[in-house]
């Protein structure tokens, strides 16, 4: 390629990652707004402003990236990014949680440092730098991208559980960092190339032991694994959900999965036969320690973040089947479970707002709150995969992938992962139904507070339940985006 071709392929680059780039001049603008605002107005109109800038801005990227649907699919800064519908349809749901965030730190009126702003675009820039990559090198310098603004946006807040979560993450994710780029270093070493789009990469590891390639396999997945919170890089995620403010928890905990999930799909393709019993192992072993630590817990957000690890091993279950029926079901799962926490995280909120979000604190709220509260249950129902709920339909998806990949394949593991995943979700009720039960039976708790009853507030929790049911009775809304991939 001569200097002219090249020259016309960055061009080319660049009009395909309009999102991004624009991304980047939002994020600049925030880092100077805050000094030009504050000295015209005063703290709140400050804070007021830069919130209905941020939520324009994740509107108007979120414009820029649904505009790029019918792109033909090519390379961008090859072989570093490729652009796809698969890798626009996660830019959407990771850009729908960032306006949900901005949307759930207006309606309980949450006081951050105008900072937070930056942080988070940042974060969303780095989640759709990584839903694109299809290269090592890119994939880690966007995890590293989500990942500082991730610390920064954990330790924001100004008590000390915050700064605490925020060290512990800091700490895990460092050491699961160093883990995947020595895993990298290795996969290099053995195939002479980083594209994971290259044959030469999956020749090069199936030209090696089957134990070297196991263990460069691990390593390499190490940060990826981290980010969805999986087994044995799980430790952060009750203490980190805990300790930060509940929107922010809300938004770590479904975004950056959805850029993660596509990144373990495309190394699907790539990697060989020995990737998908790790991935199915690291999915089981979730599944039950995640539901197990669970039914001891007596704190909702630390609940919910042993059940996010959980419901990243039912996500991985898709993956693991290795056929196009599984990964649809696992980008179905990814599309739903968004929808569901993000709905948990805000519905606890509205009734504990801005609140240690200790289980006994919503002890007969169902009484004087019977809105939020059934939409509680409903969530909860939904986590659990029951009917009538996304929640069902999503596990029903992948657990009816992985049976077919076993009947089609006969790996006596996919059996083994089937039963599992089938008896963990039955344990799973015990703690889902913890919530709804404290609610609706039990007298009222003198440590609850006001609940914020605002209209706003339930009419996004009355949309959110509304998709949660039509996702089950017509799941083709999604289908149909999801197989035109």
């Amino acid at each position: 390629m001569d200097i002219n071709d090249q020259l016309i392929h960055i061009r080319q680059s660049l009009a395909g990652i309009a999102p991004e780039i624009f991304l980047a001049f939002l994020f600049c603008f925030f880092l100077l707004a805050e000094l030009m605002l504050s000295r015209r107005f005063d703290k709140e109109k400050v804070s007021s402003y830069l919130q209905n800038i941020a939520l324009a801005g994740g509107l108007i990227t979120l414009l820029l990236i649904i505009g790029q649907w019918n792109s033909e699919p090519a390379f961008r800064f090859q072989p570093l990014l490729f652009l796809d519908r698969q890798a626009v349809f996660f830019k959407i749901l990771i850009t729908i949680s960032w306006i949900f965030t901005l949307i759930h730190v207006r309606i309980l009126k949450y006081d951050f440092p105008p900072e937070y702003n930056a942080l988070l675009i940042a974060a969303v820039a780095g989640m759709n730098l990584l839903s694109m990559s299809t290269h090592l090198l890119s994939i880690y310098l966007s995890l590293e991208l989500i990942s500082i603004s991730s610390y920064l946006l954990v330790a924001l807040s100004p008590n000390k559980k915050a700064a605490e979560g925020g060290i512990k993450y800091l700490l895990f994710g460092a050491a699961s960092s160093a883990v995947m780029l020595y895993g990298i270093s290795l996969i290099y070493g053995l195939t002479g190339t980083m594209d994971i789009t290259s044959e030469a990469l999956t020749i090069g590891l199936s030209n090696n032991p089957d134990l070297v390639v196991t263990v460069t396999i691990v390593l390499t997945l190490a940060g990826l694994l981290f980010k969805l919170s999986l087994v044995p890089f799980h430790v952060w995620t009750p203490d980190v959900y805990e300790a930060a403010p509940t929107p922010l928890v809300s938004f770590l905990s479904v975004a950056p999965k959805a850029a993660v999930v596509l990144v373990l799909m495309r190394l699907a393709g790539i990697l060989p036969a020995q990737y998908f019993p790790i991935l199915g192992g690291i999915a089981l072993i979730s599944m039950t320690i995640g539901n197990a630590a669970a039914l001891w817990q007596t704190n909702a957000r630390r609940l919910l973040a042993y059940s996010s690890i959980a419901q990243a091993g039912y996500l991985l279950v898709g993956i693991a089947a290795y056929s196009r029926f599984g990964f649809e079901a696992a980008v179905f799962y990814t599309a739903a479970y968004l929808v569901i926490n993000l709905s948990a995280f805000f519905m606890i909120d509205l009734l504990q707002p801005k609140r240690e979000t200790e289980l006994a604190h919503y002890e007969g709220l169902g009484r004087k709150n019977i809105w939020i509260s059934v939409a509680v249950t409903v969530v909860m129902v939904a986590l659990a995969g029951l009917p009538p709920t996304a929640g069902f339909t999503s596990k029903l998806l992948v657990f009816s992938a992985l049976w077919e990949s076993y009947h089609q394949q006969q790996f006596p593991w996919m059996l083994w992962l089937l039963i599992g995943g089938i008896l963990n979700a039955a344990i799973s009720l015990a703690y889902y139904m913890r919530l709804p039960y404290l609610l609706f039976f039990k007298s009222i708790n003198t440590k609850s507070v006001k609940t914020n009853n605002g209209i706003p507030g339930k009419v996004i929790a009355g949309l959110l339940i509304v998709t949660l049911l039509m996702l089950f009775f017509n799941p083709e809304w999604l289908t149909k985006w999801i197989s035109a991939f």
